[in-house]
């Protein structure tokens, strides 16, 4: 046995291959892009990225039927894309074990929003197991397969945001399967895996009886834990949160579940009988204190911790002294200054944002960098909404505005499209309607940390792959009037938008420029620039694009701008906006 400290994205990689995974695959998408990372780097097991999660559900659930082990991951909002399969695999259920990761980001940390994916697994009726560190991620990651072979279903392993960056000591062993993987075969079962209505019904009846076998399991399954400390106060808690109440209430007794659905009533009611009062301790949604309001039981919860963000210690402690109840003192509150984040200094995506922030456009926007240019002082992204949207936001809005109003565009990443804006382009194309949409090439999923993608011709191991040709495939989507344009070249960047605008038709502009992350990058120009002084005319234009090589000394609009050298990277932006010729190469 060897102790190591992993996050519980490494934790994941490493149950999974411990458990004998036949096949991973994943979107990227924070909090959850670094376990397909770390299961190609381990290596064991096929590790393949997908264009998008539905795509990856129903891959890896294709593994599974053949009776392989197989794992797809995604974070929060990438499980209402799989969501379609999803739900019934949960009627089919399974061969080999399939476990669905779902990293949730309470706080929005990186996403458009804050959805509770726990609500996901009594919906969907899928067994949810829920760490609380990175050794029992690794702990429930390798139980999670056998655990949907031995219950013939889907199995979702849920963390959030501090599990999965979080770092913890694991003690890694030479760990054993109780549940050694079903012997892989291709068999045809229609019965089973074809659900037309008259399957379908009689699979509907067979999960609720498979969920109350599971039910019967939870009651004495190790994953849910009583922790007695005594008799006044008992705490219900799950995940992250049991964390913070062992560091918060220290005297508290515990009933920490880590199976959070299906739920262990009798357990739940015995440790309700053992403590006067009890409290529930959640992040977000009231989960489990709605469920123990309905078996019966009198609780606190939300009244007490906010269902917005996340929570800490100090965050308990604050609820428990507002509540009469003393708790020990933890400074949980640091003086952290707020970093607002940026575009990097030479990014693809600056060029276009500034030209559309020059113009009276109306911009749909989706998720990914770019979506930084919403900040100042380019200001021009006007929604995002989810993958993909922004091309049917610009779509409608195309299809009923009135022409006074301005133009509209939609911009998309490279690696979103892909992931979900093929439809919306094929419907825009359909219909005739006459709207353009600007696809920012990078050559890479940026926002998550660079992963490829199918635009980028490498897969998750760097090898060489297939690449989308953009002209071909929106030709064959039906778009007719397709450019491709340097996005560091801002003359022809601002024509063809102009000609793209005012076009009567469908239309797309591919504005390539690889990220400036990249180690394979294109290097335009080695040398950075300068501002001379004595030319400037403080005009401020160059600080319009919005680059953090370009500043004012002490923030004062009396000084004029200038350039580090030691942060600039040559993209050319900044001297081809200046009129006065005051921005030129440093010798």
């Amino acid at each position: 046995m060897k102790r190591v400290l992993l996050s519980g994205n490494e934790a994941i990689a490493r149950g999974a291959i411990d458990a004998g995974v036949s096949l991973a695959t994943a979107y990227p998408g924070t909090p959850s892009t670094e376990i397909l990372e770390n299961i190609a780097r381990l290596g064991g097991t096929k590790a393949m990225w997908a264009p998008n999660e539905k795509i990856a559900v129903e891959f890896a659930s294709g593994a599974c039927f053949s009776g392989h082990r197989a794992l797809a991951a995604m974070k929060h909002v990438g499980v209402n894309v799989a969501a379609d399969p999803i739900f019934t695999l949960a009627y089919t259920g399974v061969k080999g074990g399939l476990v669905i990761v779902t990293a949730d980001d309470p706080e929005l940390h990186s996403s458009q929003n804050e959805q509770d994916n726990r609500r996901y697994a009594s919906f969907a009726r899928i067994p949810m197991l829920e760490p609380s560190d990175s050794q029992e991620t690794l702990e429930f990651t390798r139980l999670a397969f056998g655990l949907s072979e031995r219950f013939d279903i889907p199995v979702f392993l849920r963390t959030t945001t501090r599990v999965s960056h979080g770092k913890t000591v694991v003690e890694i062993d030479q760990w054993q399967d109780p549940s050694p993987p079903v012997q892989p075969s291709l068999e045809k079962d229609p019965r089973k895996y074809v659900m037309v209505p008259v399957h379908a019904r009689l699979k509907h009846v067979d999960l609720e009886r498979r969920i109350a076998v599971i039910t019967e399991y939870a009651e004495t399954s190790p994953l849910n834990r009583i922790e007695m400390a005594g008799t006044e106060l008992g705490v219900v808690t799950s995940g992250i949160s049991y964390n913070y109440v062992r560091e918060a209430l220290p005297d508290a007794s515990v009933l920490k579940l880590g199976l959070v659905f299906p739920l262990p009533t009798q357990l739940i009611h015995h440790f309700a009988s053992l403590c006067r009062r009890i409290i529930v301790v959640e992040e977000l949604e009231p989960y489990l204190e709605e469920w123990l309001a309905f078996i019966g039981l009198r609780v606190e919860g939300k009244s007490l911790i906010s269902r917005f963000g996340e929570i800490d210690a100090g965050t308990v402690i604050k609820a428990m002294a507002a509540s009469g109840d003393q708790a020990p003192e933890v400074d949980a509150d640091g003086d952290v200054p707020q970093r607002p984040p940026i575009m990097c200094v030479g990014c693809p995506h600056r060029g276009i944002f500034h030209l559309l922030s020059k113009r009276k456009i109306f911009v749909a926007g989706d998720i990914g960098c770019y979506t930084l240019a919403v900040a100042p002082p380019l200001n021009a992204i006007h929604t995002t909404v989810c993958m993909g949207a922004g091309i049917n936001h610009a779509a409608g809005i195309e299809a009923v505005h009135d022409e006074e109003h301005g133009a509209v565009v939609a911009v998309i990443g490279d690696s979103t499209f892909l992931h979900s804006g093929l439809g919306g382009v094929l419907n825009m194309a359909f219909n005739e309607i006459p709207a353009t949409v600007i696809i920012l090439d990078n050559l890479t999923t940026a926002m998550t940390g660079r992963q490829d993608h199918p635009g980028s011709g490498f897969d998750v191991h760097g090898n060489r792959t297939r690449q989308v040709d953009w002209e071909v495939l929106l030709q064959g989507l039906g778009v007719e009037h397709v450019r491709l344009v340097d996005a560091y070249d801002l003359k022809l960047l601002g024509e063809t938008l102009e000609e793209e605008i005012k076009r009567n038709a469908p239309s797309v502009i591919v504005v390539r420029g690889a990220c400036m992350l990249l180690r394979n990058r294109p290097v335009k120009i080695e040398r950075p620039y300068r501002i001379d002084a004595e030319i400037c005319t403080n005009c401020g234009v160059c600080l319009s694009l919005g680059c953090p090589a370009i500043s004012r000394r002490n923030a004062s609009e009396s000084e004029k701008p200038e350039i580090d050298g030691a942060q600039c990277t040559g993209c050319e932006l900044c001297y081809q906006v200046c009129r006065f010729e005051a921005i030129s190469e440093i010798d």
